[in-house]
């Protein structure tokens, strides 16, 4: 074999092995490539069936979310009615309360009304009365104004000149309030004990309706006094006291067995009459 030869076998050789060579390289770089890819398909597919759990789980999880919703719609509803039912029961209640209510008012109206015109018509009668009122208290200054000019003086069963006279219960009112004297109203029965009037006794011991007559006896300074057949309206006169003041009784009503008349004092401290 020539050595041109021999080289041209030699390459075919080395060419046959590189081949093989690159074959044997292809096939294992194949398998390893399959290793790869069946390892990276079942870690997805076990990536795949924990997905399908999850999801499995979710559904599970929404269908008992989904259940208590619907329990809790339908309790909230049946609540919602009931609260719904008790509004309405409530708002009956108040509308008839404030029907009452306004009735009530409407009767305190009226009857407030009713009183205002009361309460006016006796406010006119008042004005009515305050106005004969007043007629009355002018025509009472008028009497009075009459009954001042009426008032005299006269001599006394003494001898002096006396105070002025009343001859009724009017006319010593007015005696009372010019405030001159005291004055002490008394009433003297037949048969009577002696009353004390101011400083002095009284008692009666006769009566002469028909002349207008009486007599009196009077006890005064520890001594007795008969003053006898004294006539209506006429000054019954005295001295009593330490110092001796002047005493008049006038009797104006002459009744069977009763006189009634008053006694006269200068100011000074007396006393009601009493019986003792």
């Amino acid at each position: 074999m020539s050595e041109e030869g021999f080289v041209q076998e030699r390459s075919a050789s080395g060419a046959f092995i590189a081949v093989v060579a690159v074959g044997l390289l292809a096939a294992l770089g194949a398998l390893v490539w399959c290793y790869m890819l069946q390892s990276h398909l079942g870690a997805t597919e076990q990536k795949l069936a924990a997905a399908d759990q999850r999801s499995a789980d979710l559904v599970a999880k929404l269908d008992a979310t989904n259940a208590r919703l619907k329990a809790t719609s339908e309790t909230l509803g049946h609540s919602v009615g009931m609260t719904q039912k008790q509004i309405e029961l409530r708002t009956q209640s108040i509308l008839a309360t404030q029907k009452i209510e306004t009735a009530k008012l409407e009767q305190a109206q009226a009857a407030a009304v009713k009183q205002i015109g009361a309460v006016s018509s006796d406010v006119a009668s008042v004005k009515t009365d305050v106005g004969g009122v007043k007629t009355d208290v002018a025509a009472t200054k008028s009497d009075l104004e009459t009954t001042k000019t009426q008032l005299q003086r006269v001599v006394g069963d003494a001898g002096v000149m006396s105070g002025l006279i009343a001859t009724n219960h009017s006319e010593l009112e007015v005696l009372k309030h010019k405030g001159d004297r005291n004055y002490f109203e008394f009433t003297l029965q037949k048969g009577a004990k002696p009353i004390l009037l101011s400083t002095i006794k009284l008692q009666l011991k006769k009566v002469d309706e028909k002349r207008s007559k009486f007599t009196l006896n009077v006890s005064a300074d520890d001594r007795n006094i008969e003053k006898k057949d004294r006539n209506l309206d006429e000054p019954v006169q005295f001295y009593t006291g330490k110092d001796p003041v002047l005493y008049e009784i006038v009797v104006n009503v002459v009744e069977k067995n009763k006189v009634s008349g008053y006694l006269a004092t200068p100011k000074g401290p007396g006393r009601a009459a009493s019986s003792e």
